[in-house]
């Protein structure tokens, strides 16, 4: 690493190995993450900055702006930079990419400025999109270690997102950017287990390549909430709303259990690029009563909104991104004692089954409003539900598994440790 002093109106530079593992021993470390999201907004992000400031690291977080707030903000110890507005009106491919560009440019020199000033032993990249792990350039040439952690495996996201086949040049071209990035970097972080078979198969490593789910912090998402009398019966959607989560066929299915469970009402908490056609819908099908779109909601409030649910509803599409989309949401519910009504997607009966979750077949509103109905006139299955779910959270949640991640970062400094000495 370089170390850069500045004296007098002369630079100097001096060609001196700065060794990370000793930034380690000292307050343990200089950490950054860096996220096209809003920090308040993004669990995973929060979840891993707040954990490593917990236990002593120094982290800073480059992220959006979102109107009202602070380009820089102290949040429960993390030192939060927003860089860039970001308003979700993207009409073309072109608008969306060149916000990512004039991020990635801003990011880089954040990055490359702060690094100089004081170096950052790691940098934490958090992909959407998988080319922002190149901001880092500079400090890793300098010596810091680089994690990519790919929240949305990038090729098929947006092949789902502007509706491109897999075999356009846009796939091909994500996937030729996919194995540059996981060669640049120094590990893959992955959102679940089928990525990484995915990934591993076409772009990195399997020793380079960790699978890490989006676990729910048991310091937000708990249980023990105060109870709420409500004289509707709650389902709610808390998400993104894009095609792939499949809102739309949450609302269809709710039309049909107008006589079945009249006091149902759908909780929608979220903002997306579906939001107007979804609330066209609910008009269309007489549902505007009964429909609430919420809005976004704070992450450190929504789990008491989603406490406040009779059931949860997680209505993924299984064709295409949204079949092999991990939700945290279902965590999250069962970490609330809330019982899950899931889409039958591969991801979701890779990782549960039907004595946790009660499934309906993926598209199908016909069906899933059958389990609406059931479920609602079952309180006895939706606490079977909620008791197995509760048992499955136990050794799934960010307390029991946070160690995994400080593990992983600590490796990266030992080997670097251990090289140097060989």
């Amino acid at each position: 690493m370089f170390f850069l002093s500045i004296h007098t109106g002369t630079v100097f530079a001096f060609i001196t190995p700065i060794n990370p593992f000793h930034l380690l021993k000292e307050v343990f470390m200089r950490i950054c993450m860096v996220a096209y999201t809003n920090y308040e907004g993004d669990n995973r992000v929060r979840r891993y900055a707040e954990a490593l400031v917990k236990r002593g690291d120094m982290v800073d977080v480059v992220a959006l702006l979102q109107p009202g707030q602070q380009h820089r903000a102290t949040i429960a110890g993390v030192q939060v930079y927003r860089i860039q507005e970001r308003r979700l009106n993207e009409k073309r491919k072109i608008d969306y990419l060149l916000k990512l560009l004039i991020f990635l440019v801003r990011s880089a020199w954040f990055l490359t400025i702060r690094h100089l000033r004081r170096p950052y032993a790691l940098i934490h990249v958090h992909s959407v999109p998988d080319f922002e792990v190149f901001a880092a350039v500079i400090p890793k040439l300098l010596g810091a270690k680089i994690i990519l952690d790919i929240h949305d495996i990038v090729p098929e996201f947006f092949a789902g997102k502007f509706h491109a086949g897999r075999r356009s040049v846009l796939y091909y071209a994500l996937r030729i950017m996919e194995k540059l990035c996981c060669a640049f970097c120094d590990h893959v972080i992955i959102a679940n287990d089928l990525w990484r078979q995915k990934l591993i198969a076409r772009s990195v490593d399997p020793q380079k390549c960790t699978t890490m789910l989006n676990y729910p912090d048991p310091s937000i998402f708990r249980s023990d909430f105060p109870a709420q009398k409500n004289d509707h019966f709650v389902m709610m959607y808390p998400g993104t709303l894009g095609p792939h989560q499949g809102v739309d066929i949450a609302i269809r299915a709710l039309a049909r259990t107008a006589t079945g469970i009249p006091q149902a009402q759908l909780h929608i908490y979220g903002v997306g690029g579906e939001e107007l056609a979804l609330r066209r819908l609910a008009r269309q099908l007489g549902q505007e009563e009964r429909v609430l779109f919420l809005g976004i909601c704070p992450l450190d409030e929504i789990a008491g909104k989603m406490a406040c649910a009779d059931l949860g509803i997680v209505p993924k599409r299984a064709d295409g991104f949204g079949n092999e989309a991990f939700s945290t949401k279902i965590f999250e519910f069962m970490a609330l004692g809330v019982p899950v009504l899931v889409s039958n997607t591969k991801v979701d009966k890779f990782y549960f089954n039907d004595s946790v979750v009660q499934f309906f077949e993926s598209g199908n509103d016909a069906d899933l409003a059958e389990k609406m109905i059931y479920l609602a006139g079952h309180a006895d299955e939706r606490k079977r539900l909620a008791d197995n779910a509760h048992k499955l959270i136990q050794t799934n949640n960010w307390d029991v598994k946070k160690q995994d991640y400080f593990s992983l970062v600590d490796s990266l400094f030992k080997a670097s440790a251990a090289r140097q000495k060989a």
